[in-house]
């Protein structure tokens, strides 16, 4: 074990998000914890409630009084997202290995056991592929894409990542919590950090109740942060369509000049030449708004503000714990 792993501790930390997830708590408790006794393993379970508005905090402070000897909870002073939810839960869990696991039972809990196989075969990182996924087929289809287009522009190889079931060894974990981005995509960063990663295909299932926490703009402005996080090769493609236009536009240029000392003025082409100035002008805003998301980026990591604010902590055998940040 390492200098974050006590003595005596877990063999298995599960990190759990949750945000406005009422209405699918009580199956999640009774799935979670007979799938976790069934491993025969030490396990703790760390809820992170992200600034729920429901009776979220209210359900898992009664599962803690439950089970306390296996169940934490951390309780977020206002919605930070899903990472910082999860670099929260990081923070906290003190087992070897640590899997994360969304609140909504699409990843079935009793999965759990295939990446801790792969775990204890010595692999670092356990990414996994849903198998038959039961989302609508324009989130099937836009995974698809983008699962794509990062393979292309960045070194990180995950055929499919969205799926937050994911299982790290506690070396993993330490250098994710090292790394002090203010954004950042936790199974991305995971596997440039890994030595022997592996997939597994595991079981995936409709929402159990509630609705998804991820629509249409959260999805785009999530692989925004995958791409501009993890490669410079979005800038280096824009500059060289920038080069590319500008020797066009150029030669364009010339041609004009040419033709009116040859042909003298005239106004045939003046909508042609319309068009073209407003796609060069698409094209301008288009890398405006590229530079605009690296720059954001330095922006909001140079002002060194905490990712998230803890507001309290349930765990046994110590008091409630408050106004921690990170």
């Amino acid at each position: 074990m390492t200098e974050q792993t006590l003595e005596g501790s877990p063999d298995l930390s599960v990190v759990i998000p949750v945000y406005n997830e009422e209405a699918v708590l009580p199956s999640l408790f009774s799935r979670l914890y007979p799938a976790l006794d069934a491993l025969g393993r030490s396990y703790e379970i760390i809820f992170i409630d992200d600034g729920s508005r429901d009776r979220s905090v209210a359900l898992l402070r009664k599962q803690y009084q439950v089970r306390p000897e296996e169940t934490r909870v951390v309780c977020l002073r206002a919605n930070a997202g899903q990472h910082a939810a999860i670099i929260a839960g990081f923070e906290q869990c003190r087992g070897s290995f640590v899997v994360t696991l969304d609140a909504d039972l699409q990843n079935p809990p009793e999965e759990i056991g295939k990446l801790l196989a792969e775990l204890d075969k010595g692999h670092d990182y356990v990414g996994s592929i849903r198998r038959n996924r039961q989302d609508s087929a324009w989130r099937d289809i836009a995974s698809k894409a983008m699962n794509r287009l990062r393979e292309r522009i960045t070194s990180i190889q995950m055929t499919d990542q969205g799926c937050m079931l994911r299982g790290y060894d506690r070396d993993i974990i330490n250098a994710i919590l090292d790394s002090k981005e203010s954004n950042t995509f936790i199974p991305a960063l995971a596997y440039l950090y890994s030595g022997n990663p592996v997939e597994v295909v595991v079981e995936h299932e409709e929402r159990a109740a509630g609705e998804s926490k991820y629509p249409l703009y959260k999805l785009i402005h999530l692989n925004f942060d995958l791409m501009t996080g993890f490669s410079l090769m979005p800038l280096q493609v824009f500059s060289l369509v920038g080069v590319g236009i500008s020797i066009v536009s150029f030669a364009f240029v010339l041609f004009l000049v040419l033709r009116r000392l040859i042909v003298g003025p005239e106004v045939e082409g003046v909508f042609t030449l319309f068009a073209i100035v407003f796609f060069l002008i698409g094209i301008l805003l288009f890398g405006i708004g590229l530079l605009g998301e690296y720059v954001g980026r330095i922006y909001v990591q140079a002002r060194g503000r905490p990712r998230y604010l803890v507001r309290m902590v349930l765990e046994k055998n110590g008091q409630p714990e408050t106004g921690e940040e990170t």
